[in-house]
């Protein structure tokens, strides 16, 4: 009988119940649940004035945001368009020692000094000089405001290739988890430089300045106005719901917090802006339920808590629009009238009437023409590869690389094996479902080994062995085969594999990774009780580098193969960034060290076939020899080998 005849076998009809309810979906929500009512607040001032601070360092070293205020600004005007009562300046500034964002600058006629706002656009084509920014920029400088309307990092004009279009987020944007920061973080760095810009301008009043956005821009609003205090007043977008809702929903990189359900919901950080100014705007039509208003009021009544603590209850509210998701002219108004109030002192913050609009083609308030951008604006390509490099070059062991593997991978708590049972059996090979301590199902096809051999082969994914007497364990990895997510794969639709719960698992403190090399451990676990003694792991992929890890951490294996797999997480070419799913993205690993090091902490013998780089690019003749001269210098016990072709 053939092994894929068997297999179908097996799994038809099998575990349907399983499949069905998701248990993966229903396992994260719930988790999710239980952090929101986990993280209240405190009840005295007191006690939020110690929070907060805790709050502030936890989100700048989770997110790897980072402040320099005394780093010139250093704007560069490379165009100026004259509008009626005001101009539009084409701008680029210092955010990094080096690294230079793109920015339009709306300037109203006069000398100052104005109120000024920072204005966050979201995923629209076009970032800051879609037409929807393009309006909320001018009416607020028809209305006697200084806006600095920012390209976020990765989009606009940041993007890989000048000119042209591209998502800032899937592998892209997750790729700088692995040189130790994010998306949200790098956001957060350069909202904060943008404050900087403001106040050393002349003509505008540093004490009065705002922050808006919608969607993924309202997001950046948001942790803007929490992170940085000079921010008066803050107005973000359609984007406010529940970390809670975030799980298992159509989010992007940009709105991921690393750990951040470990520490805190929503309504801390809407909370850290109190007692200053804080609107939220939502749409009863929004068509993506992390942003629903009942998920926005729900963050609301907990932040409003601190914000009566402060007596300042009326600092935050809140205002529902007969909408879709968008920055429509009926909320442009509203938040006129609201920043009148907050930053002018001036009206009731009533809406104020809009002004006619002047709409610009696009390239033409481009900072730069189409493919003739500086160097200095960095993408996130270019500076990903410098930062590996750079922590490539400085790395240095120090004999704690094991246990520190272990906080890369985020690796859940050993739960043990709780039952194991057989559920089906063809041709020699058994269906097994190993229940673990923590009540998640690892499924296994287990093929007993022949001629009385103590010998096992586990295969996680990639090709099966043939005439071998060894025994043969095939598993299914969380969020693989009979044990994937159904609704995942809905929601991550044209993106990459475990583009959802990758992100939902970094929420709630997990990586797929870790959560890959658990199971493996489990099997090895269970594979001890039917008599192993000799235990080779074989991987293709992600799944490869889950079996170097779990070699790396529990050094309790003979041999690891890992077929097609990375070499190296440094960055490679942008062309093939999402070659391997969200499930081999590792915040901080780049900073630990690197696939070398993993192989170098196992025992075992290590054998790469097809080994490729980050892009699935073939590594091969003076690139390979490098590679082979790093391994074994970092190896000192087992051997490693690399195999060009499979």
């Amino acid at each position: 009988m053939k092994l894929s005849f068997i297999i179908l076998f097996l799994l038809t009809g099998m575990h349907l119940s399983a499949q069905q309810s998701d248990p993966i979906r229903h396992g994260l929500e719930q988790q999710a649940a239980q952090a929101f009512h986990a993280h209240t607040l405190p009840r005295t001032a007191a006690a939020w004035k110690q929070q907060r601070a805790a709050l502030y360092q936890k989100i700048m070293r989770h997110s790897g945001a980072v402040t320099n205020h005394t780093l010139p600004p250093d704007m560069r005007e490379t165009q100026r368009l004259t509008m009626q009562g005001y101009t539009i300046r084409s701008i680029y500034f210092q955010t990094r020692p080096g690294v230079y964002a793109t920015a339009s600058l709306y300037v109203p006629d006069g000398d100052g000094p104005f109120p000024a706002v920072v204005l966050t656009h979201g995923h629209w084509q076009g970032g800051r000089n879609s037409d929807l920014f393009q309006s909320v920029a001018q009416q607020l400088a028809m209305h006697g405001y200084v806006c600095l309307s920012m390209d976020a990092w990765g989009a606009g004009e940041r993007t890989t290739i000048h000119g042209e279009h591209e998502y800032h987020g899937a592998c892209l944007g997750a790729s700088l988890m692995n040189i130790g920061t994010s998306l949200m973080g790098m956001q957060i760095s350069d909202n904060i430089r943008a404050v900087d810009l403001l106040c050393s301008l002349p003509y505008v009043d540093a004490k009065r300045i705002g922050a808006t956005g919608a969607s993924g821009g309202g997001n950046q609003a948001m942790w803007l106005a929490a992170m940085d205090e000079r921010i008066r007043a803050a107005l973000p977008v359609v984007s406010v719901g529940t970390f809670e809702s975030y799980i298992m929903n159509s989010n992007c990189i940009c709105e991921l917090l690393p750990g951040g359900l470990t520490f805190t919901e929503e309504a801390g950080v809407l909370a850290m802006v109190a007692p200053r100014g804080l609107k939220l705007f939502n749409a009863l039509k929004d068509n993506n339920r992390a942003f629903a208003p009942a998920q926005m009021q729900r963050s609301y009544a907990g932040a409003q808590q601190i914000f009566t603590l402060l007596k300042a209850p009326d600092q935050l509210q809140y205002q529902l629009f007969d909408t879709t998701h968008g920055y429509w002219p009926e909320m442009q108004a509203a938040m006129l009238g609201w920043f009148d109030l907050q930053l002018k002192g001036q009206g009731t913050g009533a809406p104020v009437v809009t002004k006619p609009l002047a709409l610009q083609p696009a390239e033409k308030l481009m900072t730069f023409p189409a493919g003739k951008r500086d160097t200095l604006v960095a993408t996130t390509a270019a500076y990903c590869r410098q930062q590996g490099l750079l922590l490539k070059r400085t790395f240095r062991p120090n004999g704690h690389e094991k246990q520190a593997l272990r906080k890369v991978l985020l690796l859940p708590p050993a739960g043990g094996i709780k039952n194991a049972v057989r559920t089906g059996s063809a041709g020699g090979w058994d269906s097994i479902s190993i229940t673990a301590g923590n009540n998640e199902i690892t499924y296994l096809l287990h093929r007993a080994p022949r001629n009385g051999s103590h010998q096992y082969i586990v295969v996680a994914g990639g090709a099966v062995p043939e005439n071998t007497t060894a025994g043969i364990v095939m598993v299914d990895l969380w969020g693989t085969g009979r044990g994937r997510s159904a609704a995942a794969t809905a929601i991550d639709g044209k993106l990459p594999a475990f583009h959802t719960t990758s992100r939902s698992l970094l929420w709630l403190g997990n990586t797929v990774m870790g959560k890959w090399v658990d199971q493996l451990q489990l099997v090895h676990a269970w594979l001890r009780r039917q008599g192993a003694t000799h235990i080779t792991t074989s991987g293709a992929g992600e799944a490869g580098l889950a079996a170097l890890f779990h070699a790396a951490v529990y050094d309790n294996v003979q041999a690891v193969t890992v077929q097609s797999g990375p070499v190296s997480y440094l960055f490679d070419n942008p062309a093939g960034v999402d070659h391997f799913n969200m499930a081999a993205y590792l915040p901080g690993i780049l900073q630990w060290g690197d696939v070398s090091m993993a192989a170098a902490l196992s025992s075992a013998d290590i054998t790469f076939e097809a080994p490729v780089s980050m892009s699935g690019r073939a590594i091969a003749g003076a690139e390979l020899e490098q590679y082979r001269q790093e391994f074994e210098k970092l190896k000192k016990k087992g051997t490693v080998k690399f195999l060009e072709k499979m």
